[in-house]
């Protein structure tokens, strides 16, 4: 019991989950501030700081907190999966074609059969096991890269094909992964495997999609005629009423989620909600992240586990970081060869596909609970493992494949090319060619400096204020506290 709780009386339950969230919050924030001086993700820093704060270190947070907080995976899936949707636009996917589908499908697909492959046929672990981890694998964390590309100015056709695809991975790797655990759940039934057990959590599940695409029309009708201070209040209630249908149903919310985001942003053509709820969800997916790390079971990295093999964990681990790697990569060049991809592309995309967390860690939850006992905690313990390790080399190997691939240089000279002769013919100076550069890098760079989550939850919170015939908001200057 932490030693804090000897403070308050034994009835004081309300109290120690109070204080328990209100820890949870405060620790992953204060750890932001140690991974943001060594230019890592904030995830990071929520799984580090819940595994120090969790049993195995400090012992700050009370086990039945941890264990009431079971429902968190699926709301921080729904939110991850409904903002997935978006990219599901019909107008960007007639126009792309079936190049970067092809792509986004066959590097993820490499990754997911290496994986299985290393994992149960010549590591011997359990079918189960590795099919769900491989269905795991094909998951990546796109902030990193998108983050690595803003701070480059990386531009050209390796840019755009790495956005599309990176864009589009994580729906591949929610679809492999509810085929994948409704076959593992189907190894484990008590009346032996029959391709029923198969086909029916399938039929669930497209049973759900269908009622995740009503649930995406009935929000378009419904926010369509409500004013802005209502849009969140109606959209978080869709999505925790399918959460808890799913939840009734022991199915994932994950594909259904992602339906109605599909289905809401083709019909609206209303990217603000979007916006509001990405800039709503981060005490949420702080919470989540923060309590996988608190779930991580250091005891167990070093040790084995007979329930899915004679292999320690510590060895399936790293295992896994590299041939998941090594999948993606040949998975990457394959398809941009198909997609008729210049050289460039083909060689480097792979390598910056590497970052893997949310979507990854989320889905290793929701499958710790589908699977249980020993075989569940072993499947978590990795994924959050190999996920810090990702997530520290993911920008780095990002920005040696942008620079890699001819997207962005540290020479000026390449960064903003000028003409080096006037109109009459004469050669400018030094100085004058400097100033031009220098322009014309300013003249590319962003108009804005808010962020478009932010600058999305400030308008409606403005028109919230107009439609109350309330005075607006002051907007002030933001200030760096740290």
């Amino acid at each position: 019991m932490p030693l804090w709780m000897n403070w308050l009386d034994d009835k004081s339950g309300i109290a120690v989950t109070i204080i328990s969230i209100a820890l949870m919050l405060a620790c992953g924030f204060l750890m932001t501030r140690i991974t943001k001086k060594l230019r890592l993700p904030n995830v990071t820093a929520y799984i580090v700081g819940g595994i120090l704060a969790g049993p195995y270190c400090l012992n700050l947070i009370p086990q039945k907190v941890i264990e009431g907080s079971s429902f968190l995976p699926d709301i921080a899936l729904a939110f991850i999966a409904f903002s997935t949707g978006e990219f599901f636009r019909l107008s960007s996917l007639r126009k792309n074609g079936g190049k970067v589908v092809t792509i986004t499908v066959l590097e993820a697909v490499g990754a997911a059969v290496l994986v299985f492959v290393t994992c149960h046929f010549i590591l011997g672990l359990n079918f189960a096991f590795s099919v769900v981890l491989g269905a795991l694998a094909t998951a990546t964390a796109p902030a990193s890269t998108i983050m690595t590309i803003r701070q480059t100015g990386a531009k050209g056709d390796f840019v755009e094909t790495l956005l599309q695809v990176v864009a589009l991975d994580d729906v591949v790797g929610l679809i492999l992964y509810s085929m994948a655990i409704s076959v593992a759940t189907a190894v484990f039934s008590s009346t032996g495997f029959h391709i029923s057990h198969v086909l029916l959590p399938i039929g669930k599940n497209l049973l759900l999609v269908g009622l995740g695409c009503l649930f995406g029309i009935l929000m378009k009708l419904i926010i369509g005629r409500r004013s802005t201070d209502n849009r969140l209040i109606v959209a978080i209630a869709l999505l925790f009423s399918y959460c808890g249908i799913c939840a009734v149903l022991d199915i994932s919310p994950l594909l259904g989620c992602m339906a109605m985001g599909m289905v809401y942003i083709n019909t609206s053509e209303d990217e603000r909600l979007f916006r509001q709820l990405n800039y709503f969800s981060p005490p949420i997916l702080l919470l989540f992240f923060f309590r996988s790390g608190l779930s991580f079971d250091l005891g167990l990295l070093v040790g084995s586990s007979e329930a899915i093999g004679s292999v320690s964990l510590l060895g399936i681990g790293m295992i896994y970081f590299f041939v998941r790697i090594i999948g993606k990569y040949i998975g990457a060049w394959s398809g941009c060869r198909l997609a008729g991809k210049p050289q460039k592309v083909c060689r480097y995309l792979g390598l910056a596909l590497i970052p893997q967390a949310g979507v990854a860690i989320g889905l290793a939850a929701l499958g710790a609970r589908e699977l249980g006992g020993a075989m569940g905690r072993a499947l978590e313990t990795i994924i959050l493992s190999s996920s810090v390790l990702y997530e520290l080399i993911g920008p780095g190997a990002a920005k040696l494949s942008l620079w890699l691939s001819g997207s962005y240089s540290s020479e000026l000279e390449e960064m903003a090319p000028v003409q080096e002769t006037a109109e009459d013919g004469r050669k400018k100076s030094e100085v004058d060619l400097l100033i031009e550069r220098i322009q014309k890098i300013q003249s590319e760079l962003p108009a804005h400096t808010e962020n478009e989550n932010e600058r999305a939850f400030t308008e409606a919170a403005e028109e919230y204020h107009r439609n109350q015939n309330l005075p607006a908001p002051r907007r002030t200057p933001r200030r760096r506290l740290i």
